[in-house]
């Protein structure tokens, strides 16, 4: 039996070399997406006790229009429970700080909602939408689950058009700031894979080719055009219509006579 063995490891080992787990992302420590440490870019706005070697504190506050979009977020929901309005009032302090969430967006959020601010960590650690850490202005979010590295030319070389364009592998960002890179779930739009997001827009159908002509676009500082770049409209068949190719009959034109 071990004979077997040693003669089938081998094997086994080679053909698994060849084949690509559905993430790539480095793995990160618990501590890293649920303990917060006090650096010099996040760093809480209120302590009452500092040493003198703590990092200067960043404060943060909503400013006068996205308060009042809160207020009005906050608004549509009876007040004993204003605290349910967390998700979409933490995605508007996101929004704010450069679109990531720091530790003291989080406290500015609880103190706005009356609620302990541990219940806020709660949300921004479990829901992956929220970013602990900075991004850059071109935040790419490409799909890697298996309809996108199925579907079209595959996720995987889109993966790797990215990173060897970029320098950059999934979870870094580039040297000049510009692009953040991450493997994300699935982003509901499957028929029209692969794709990814950038920002609140999505690309789709993507190519090695489209793929580059978008990054190129986003580093001069211009907006591609978003949607399929196969030119083909939101998620209609690429080989053309297939169904509903004459117009549909109206009410009542195969009614019989008596009841027209």
């Amino acid at each position: 039996m071990s004979a077997v063995r040693s003669v089938l490891a081998p094997l086994r080992r080679s053909a698994l070399a060849g084949r690509r787990t559905f993430t790539s992302s480095s793995s990160r420590r618990s501590e890293s997406l649920f303990v917060h440490r006090d650096t010099d870019y996040n760093n809480p706005s209120e302590r009452d006790c500092r040493e003198p070697t703590d990092p200067v504190q960043i404060p943060f506050e909503f400013d006068a229009e996205n308060l009042k979009r809160a207020n009005e977020i906050i608004s549509r929901y009876p007040p004993q429970y204003k605290k349910a309005a967390v998700m979409p009032v933490l995605d508007l302090g996101q929004r704010q700080n450069k679109g990531w969430t720091s530790i003291s967006v989080m406290n500015a959020v609880a103190k706005l909602l009356e609620m302990p601010p541990m219940r806020v960590y709660e949300v921004a650690s479990f829901y992956t939408m929220y970013n602990r850490e900075p991004v850059a202005p071109n935040f790419l979010q490409l799909c890697t689950t298996s309809p996108c590295q199925l579907g079209g030319c595959g996720s995987t070389k889109i993966l790797e058009t990215i990173e060897n364009h970029l320098g950059i592998h999934a979870g870094q960002s580039t040297k000049d700031g510009k692009f953040t890179l991450i493997e994300v779930e699935c982003l509901g739009a499957c028929s029209n894979a692969p794709m990814m997001q950038v920002g609140d827009e999505y690309y789709e159908d993507l190519t090695p080719e489209t793929t580059i002509k978008i990054l190129n676009a986003l580093a001069k500082g211009e907006k591609p055009q978003p949607g399929p770049q196969s030119g083909r409209k939101t998620s209609e068949n690429s080989a053309g219509l297939t169904t509903l190719t004459s117009k549909p009959y109206g009410p009542g034109e195969f009614c019989l006579p008596e009841f027209q």
